[in-house]
């Protein structure tokens, strides 16, 4: 189970952060309770990517429930990445008869349907799809350009989000604490859902 994830990514022992595993209630997924046993607070490819503790389960379900209202509650969040975009399991959604997986975009505050499951998830579309699913190049492009690798409660973000008119550039991203960055961003994806087209919106810095 996972092997071609574990083949792919390794752990990065520097940002071990041991956090409580997430007690998982209902969640309609064999795999689920083995992957958090396993990996709850690990991080890998210099922060790339990032499976849930506790601690960070608690501010995604915040975020999400702010910045997405309406959605299933029965929705599990389980990994997040670099940029701080959320993958969850949605139970209303399956694939191979399990939970099919969604990615919480604040940059972008869009939610989108990844038509994986818990384990092609991570054996198919982060080996095979990475760029499409963690912006591989552009975490290698901030790694070189700023060298700042984010620890378990931080992210890079958006200091003006792309909903917001802000640009998918190098020169746009600075490392945030991700419980500042997912408490504003959800407050901000909200309000723009009331701005009518065309709306001018001044710059928006996000910071720690």
């Amino acid at each position: 189970m996972f092997e071609r994830f574990e083949s792919h990514y390794t752990q990065d022992v520097a940002l071990a952060r041991p956090q409580r595993v997430i007690a998982v209630e209902n969640p309609n997924d064999p795999l689920l309770d083995g992957l958090l046993l396993k990996y709850s607070g690990a991080s890998f490819n210099n922060g790339l990517y990032r499976i849930m503790g506790a601690e960070t389960q608690g501010l995604a379900d915040v975020f999400v429930i702010s910045a997405f209202p309406g959605l299933s509650n029965k929705i599990k969040n389980f990994a997040y990445d670099w940029l701080g975009r959320i993958f969850a399991l949605d139970p209303i959604r399956l694939v191979g008869g399990l939970p099919a997986v969604l990615m919480f975009e604040p940059g972008t505050g869009k939610t989108l349907e990844i038509p994986c499951n818990l384990l092609t998830f991570h054996d198919n579309e982060l080996v095979d799809y990475r760029e499409e699913a963690l912006a591989e190049g552009f975490h290698t492009q901030w790694l070189v350009k700023c060298g700042v690798i984010p620890k378990q409660d931080q992210c890079i973000a958006y200091k003006q989000p792309l909903f917001l008119g802000g640009k998918d550039t190098i020169e746009n991203l600075e490392l945030s604490n991700l419980d500042v960055y997912w408490t504003l961003i959800g407050q901000l994806i909200r309000k723009a859902r009331g701005f009518a087209h065309g709306t001018q919106i001044g710059k928006i810095r996000i910071s720690e």
